[in-house]
């Protein structure tokens, strides 16, 4: 079975800049179930973009892998459904229903589907028809400007969708309003497929909550697993706080995977995700980023960040 929905099911949410390869490639070794790709645009796939074409390449380690893709054109679908075909080890096409950003909403992809659920519905039929891979997925938000989560929910269903991540906001709640999990929980009691619950689960404990309050048949965590990619483990575990061994493990393993996957220019792109990792609850933090922000070289990076995340994590006392 590609996902067990018979036990809460673990993902990681795409998140642009964030979850590229090296990044999943560290947070599925702490346990998390399902791997999904950056948004893709299906404009790009379709006119044969090279770069874009790299960023459908996933881990050995990623079963199962999604790879999301926004649009809403069928035949640009399709085009680009001919090349994710061709990719061998992908599990789940997901269309993305849920990104507000304003140059993906004003080419009436992402988010701005839920104002035309006619035309989401036939991105949804498209995908399921001419996909080689066994599942097709949908991202979804409560609605654009205002809450219209039941109805976007069934024609996601009633197009083929073999399950739903929610977003617990509408696209004018962008992601500062507060998630509104009573309307997750509707949508999980509205339709028959499975539902990923989606937004601010940053904790075990806020986990817990939200798969007893909304009934989902699974979570999906992307803001919460910046900088804490052993959030899985510890949700799945019991664990209420990593030990300082476990984050510098997974950090050097982090920077490792980009090095090998970007080269040098790794050392530069690396540098936001040292300045969350430094937020854990090490002494000199501040000293330590404006370190990092100087430094270029791999070896030397490596061994400033092995230097800094070898002591011990401050109490909360301190």
């Amino acid at each position: 079975m590609i996902l067990d929905f018979s036990k809460p099911v673990y993902a990681l949410a795409p998140l642009a800049g964030f979850t590229d390869l090296p990044f999943r490639s560290v947070v599925k070794k702490f346990g998390v179930d399902l791997t999904v790709s950056e948004m893709i645009s299906s404009n790009a796939l379709a006119y044969g973009s090279k770069k874009t074409e790299g960023m459908l390449k996933k881990s050995p380690l990623e079963i199962p892998y999604s790879i999301q893709i926004a649009g809403s054109e069928p035949e640009i679908l399709k085009r680009a459904l001919d090349v994710i075909n061709a990719q061998e080890g992908v599990d789940i096409v997901d269309l993305n229903c849920g990104c507000p950003v304003p140059k993906v909403v004003n080419n009436l992809q992402g988010s701005a589907l839920l104002t035309d659920l006619n035309k989401m519905g036939k991105a949804i039929e498209t995908i399921k028809k001419y996909s080689n891979k066994p599942l097709t997925s949908v991202k979804i938000r409560l609605g654009f400007s205002e809450k219209n989560h039941i109805e976007i929910a069934k024609v996601c269903e009633d197009s083929g969708a073999d399950f739903i991540a929610v977003h617990g906001r509408t696209r004018s709640g962008r992601f500062k309003a507060p998630v509104d999990y009573d309307a997750i929980a509707e949508v999980k009691e509205a339709v028959n497929i499975p539902v990923i619950a989606n937004g601010d689960i940053d904790s075990p404990k806020k986990a817990k909550w939200v798969l007893e309050h909304t009934k989902c048949d699974g979570i999906m965590i992307g803001r919460g697993a910046v900088g804490k990619p052993w959030i899985f483990k510890m949700i799945k575990d019991g664990i209420d706080n990593p030990d300082s061994d476990m984050i510098k493990s997974a950090v050097l393993e982090h920077f490792d995977r980009m090095i090998e996957h970007y080269g040098a220019y790794g050392v530069i792109l690396f540098r936001k995700h040292l300045h969350t990792y430094s937020k854990a609850g090490f002494r000199g933090a501040g000293a330590f980023r404006n370190e990092i922000n100087t430094i270029s070289e791999p070896i030397q990076m490596r061994e400033a960040i092995d230097r800094f995340f070898s002591q011990s994590l401050l109490v909360e006392s301190d």
